[in-house]
Parts: structure tokens; C-alpha cells; sequence
């Protein structure tokens, strides 16, 4: 019989807020967390705002003096596991340590030490590089102190696939624990890209919005009116445990992660499928590894950049999907929120969606106004939803190069 995994702990920092409540109710209350950015200065650029994690010190989470080692990327995926694991009520002693393990995901990486020592290599030679500036970039340092942190020895690496890394991070960990190669599993993203380099290159490639008059309007999921994503940062962590394990030391279940699907386009690198093949077998895949039938899904959290094709694509792909049942079902954009957290968006959007099969809310689309003809559902606009029976929820991330993956929740009673 196969091993089944249930959510026990989560973590989060994003532009909404530095924990967990404070996301969830900033959230259903339909809140934007995108505005000005602060960090440097944009005057150069075409967007002039984000989505920027504020008050939050890096010190509470490390030694200070090790603060300067790691970059952002890091600090905050160290805080939200953190988070995650009191959450849990977990305390990793014996065996445990060495059957609890991490996979974490980003999409850029260190590119704070990329751009911060080109120009000190440019400027003052290749001898005033750091020692930690490799540690720095490579994204497989969040999940390495992760586990320092907790002393873990269960499997630990990186995931890096665009804007789906973290989603991929988390269907990766359900899969190890299913197998029985760990019993828990402390996994999510984190992205750190609120500098010039990242905006400049996004920028060029025409992605971001440019509403510079109304950042809290700008991302826009389904609105004909949408003129691109906005970039945000942060963390997310969840604690994977296997069901009979936390049944056992009676931890609170926030809902069952049923099962994943994951799908290439093989078409374009930064353009959806025109059909949105791909999404749409990342969502029969999940659903046929979950064992849910489409009329079990109530609710999606959708990829939902507000860009013009992606938005779409996604719609098309869930009426294909779904079939009539598309039209009885709710997709939210949360992105409209908390922007868009690159490598991290699935581990925020991931908590979201296990946040409201555990409340019975599903949350709104801001910023909706003027839905696009050719997305024909129904996208919880500007206000969330109070529900009952809500059983099961998706969740969907998509990235460039094609990359897609689909989580399924089940609600546990």
C-alpha cells in the first residue's frame, strides 16, 4: 500500500507579510503587497516597483556575523523552514534526523552575490573576490543549511526550474517520503531578485508590468487590462510528514498532498503552449496520481502571472481539462496579492492553497475588473469566498523553458 503524505508544518515570508497569519489574513482580506521599490534605486528602468519583503532582520534567523556569507535567497528560505518546523511541533532526535530530509527550490539563485561580484571583479580584480561568493550563489545552499540548521541527514539538494522550481521541490518531496526513503520532509523556495540586473533582463524580455501610477493595480490575473507580471521575493516552507507517523505523535494535519504531475511543453523558451498542452497534462497528471476524479476539484490556485498569453493558456487548459466541470469550480490568481516570487511562487502559492482547504476559503483575484473574453471562468473576483465541502484543490506553476507541475490537495478530516 502506498505511503501517504499530509502537510503537519508550514513557513512563509512574502511581500503579504513575515509569517504565516499574517500572509493568510492579508490574503482572504485581499491586500496588495506590491509597491515602490525601495531597494535600489529604478529610475533607470521601465518598473519602478515590486513585491519586497519589509521589517524582516536576517539576524533573527543566523548569527549575525554569518549574515554577510549567505545571500538573501537563503536567509529567507532558512526563516520560513524555521517557521515551518516549530509549526510542526517536530524536534528531530535519534532516528528521526536521519529519516527527515530537505529539497528546496529557487529559480535565479544567488543573483545578488552574481551581480554585487562582477562589479567588484570588474573594479578591483579577481583577488578581492570572497571565498563565500560560490556558497553564496548556488542554490543548493538553502536546503544544505537547512539541515545544518536541524541537524537532518535524510536526502538534501536543490531544485531549479524557472517559476516552477519550488512546486517541483515540493512534489520531489512527497515522492521520496511515498517511497519510503524519508519519513519527513522539510521542503518549499525562495527567491531573492529585487535588484537592477533581474528587472533589467525582465525588462528587455517585455515580461513586467510597467503600471508605474498603480503598483498595487498592477498584477492583474484574467483582466483584459493586464500588461505583464510583477516580480516580488520571499520564502515558503512546508513539513511533509508521512501519515502514520504524524498520527502517531497526534500532529495537526493541515491537509493531505495527494499527488503531483509534472509535464514539459517542448515548444517555445519563455511562451506557453498555444493550446496549453503542457498545463493541462500536469493537471490530469495530478489528479491521476492524487486518484481524484475532475468533479473532486473545487478550487484552483492558479499559475495566474497577468501576462497576456500565459493567463489564457492556463484557461484553456483547465476547460480541457475539466470539461463542464471547469465552469462549476474556482480559480484564484494570488499573484493579483503577493506578485510573483519567481522560484518561489509554488511554495507561497502551494500554503495558500492548503490554508483554504483547512479554513473553507477560497481566496480572491484582486484587481479584476474587466475579465478577458477568452478566460471564461470563474476567478473568485476581489473578494475571497467562504465555502463549504471544499474537498480537494489544485495548485499550478509553470516556468520558462516549458516546465510545468501541478500539486493536488486533499482535504483531511
Amino acid at each position: 500500500m502506498e505511503r501517504r503524505v499530509v502537510v503537519t508544518g508550514l513557513g512563509l515570508i512574502s511581500p503579504l507579510g513575515n509569517d504565516v497569519r499574517t500572509n493568510w489574513e492579508a490574503a482572504v482580506a485581499g491586500r496588495s503587497g506590491i509597491g515602490p521599490i525601495t531597494k535600489f534605486d529604478p529610475s533607470r528602468l521601465a518598473t519602478h516597483f515590486a513585491g519586497e519583503v519589509r521589517n524582516f532582520d536576517p539576524a533573527t534567523v543566523m548569527d549575525p556575523k554569518e549574515v554577510r556569507r549567505y545571500d538573501t535567497f537563503i536567509h529567507y528560505a532558512l526563516a520560513a523552514a524555521i517557521e515551518a518546523v516549530a509549526d510542526s511541533g517536530l524536534s528531530f532526535d535519534g532516528e528521526l534526523a536521519e529519516r527527515t530530509g530537505v529539497v528546496f527550490g529557487s529559480g535565479m539563485g544567488g543573483l545578488e552575490a552574481i551581480e554585487e561580484n562582477s562589479l567588484i571583479l570588474r573594479e578591483r580584480g579577481p583577488r578581492r573576490i570572497s571565498p563565500f561568493f560560490v556558497p553564496r550563489c548556488i542554490i543548493n545552499s538553502a536546503p544544505g543549511l537547512i539541515s545544518m540548521r536541524f541537524g537532518l541527514h535524510g536526502p538534501n539538494y536543490g531544485t531549479v526550474s524557472a517559476c516552477a522550481s519550488a512546486g517541483h521541490a515540493i512534489a520531489d518531496a512527497m515522492h521520496i517520503i511515498r517511497r519510503g526513503d524519508a519519513d519527513v520532509m522539510i521542503t518549499g523556495g525562495s527567491e531573492a531578485t529585487i535588484m537592477e540586473l533581474a528587472f533589467a533582463g525582465f525588462n528587455s524580455a517585455k515580461a513586467l508590468s510597467t503600471r508605474n501610477d498603480d503598483p498595487q493595480g498592477a498584477s492583474r490575473p484574467f483582466d483584459v487590462d493586464r500588461d505583464g507580471f510583477v516580480m516580488s521575493e520571499g520564502g515558503g516552507a512546508l513539513v511533509l510528514e508521512e501519515l502514520e507517523h504524524a498520527k502517531r505523535r497526534g500532529a495537526r494535519i493541515y491537509a493531505e498532498l495527494a499527488g503531483a504531475g509534472m509535464s514539459g511543453d517542448a515548444y517555445h523558451i519563455t511562451a506557453p503552449h498555444p493550446e496549453g498542452k503542457g498545463a493541462a497534462l500536469a493537471m490530469r497528471g495530478a489528479l491521476r496520481s492524487a486518484g481524484l476524479n475532475p468533479e473532486d476539484v473545487g478550487y484552483i490556485n492558479a499559475h495566474a502571472t497577468s501576462t497576456d498569453l500565459g493567463d489564457v493558456q492556463e484557461s484553456k487548459a483547465i476547460e480541457e481539462v475539466f470539461g463542464d466541470h471547469a465552469f462549476k469550480l474556482a480559480v484564484s490568481g494570488t499573484k493579483s496579492m503577493h506578485g510573483h516570487l519567481l522560484g518561489a511562487a509554488g511554495a507561497i502559492e502551494a500554503i495558500l492553497t492548503v490554508l483554504s482547504l483547512y479554513h473553507q476559503v477560497m481566496l480572491p483575484t484582486i484587481n479584476l475588473h474587466n475579465v478577458d473574453p477568452e478566460c471564461r471562468l470563474d476567478y473568485v473576483p476581489n473578494e475571497a469566498r467562504e465555502v463549504r465541502g471544499l474537498k480537494a484543490a489544485l495548485s499550478n506553476n509553470f516556468g520558462f523553458g516549458g516546465t510545468n507541475v501541478c500539486l493536488a490537495f486533499r482535504r483531511f478530516d
